[in-house]
């Protein structure tokens, strides 16, 4: 993805490419300590992505984001004292929490043990119950 690309769109999965334009951004003053700066400056900066608004997303892509994550994404950020920082911060955010909701879970093949596993099974089970025995106090000898 190329800067320009990267500043009008972000990359979600491998089908997913999300406008930038989808997200709203909101700003306000950051909270906690920072004296004159934080208490004049808009600095944290809140990410909101409605999911059923979203051309970005199949029909299917929305029916499985909204099952995991609900019909709106939201991301805050207000870490740095830079609104612009905080704002990459917030996107990259919402970019990864709709990338883990849009996560297809596969499903598990299960496979039997190889008989060379078993045999290894087999010989630690026999060294620790050996082990064990030698370890008794009174062997009934």
């Amino acid at each position: 993805m190329t800067d320009a690309e990267q500043r009008t769109s972000r990359r979600v999965s491998r089908s997913v490419v999300l406008p930038l334009a989808e997200i709203d951004l909101r700003v306000s003053r950051s909270s906690g300590p920072g004296g004159q700066h934080a208490n004049k400056t808009e600095t944290r900066v809140e990410a909101v992505f409605e999911v059923e608004a979203s051309a970005a997303l199949s029909d299917a892509q929305k029916r499985r984001v909204t099952t995991k994550a609900g019909p709106i994404i939201r991301a805050v950020a207000q870490d740095e004292r830079s609104q612009l920082r905080n704002r990459e911060l917030a996107i990259d955010r919402l970019v990864a929490r709709l990338a883990e909701a849009l996560r297809v879970e596969r499903k598990r093949v299960p496979t039997k043990p190889s008989r060379a596993a078993r045999a290894r099974g087999a010989d630690a089970k026999k060294r620790r119950s050996e082990t064990k025995r030698l370890r008794r106090v009174n062997d009934g000898e």
